[in-house]
């Protein structure tokens, strides 16, 4: 199954400004909010942290 580039941008966009946004908080934490709000993995996350 291949995914929308839109939705794959927007889901980026989505993760980076929650990030960004909670900053305040330890970074285990917001990975394991978004992990259970987008049932993506720890790695997905980061990987589109570091790009």
């Amino acid at each position: 199954m291949q995914r929308s580039q839109l939705l794959l941008e927007k889901r980026k966009q989505f993760i980076k400004n929650y990030v960004e946004n909670n900053s305040d908080r330890q970074m285990k934490v917001i990975v394991e909010e978004l992990i259970e709000r987008l049932f993506i993995s720890e790695r997905t996350i980061y990987n589109i942290l570091k790009d």
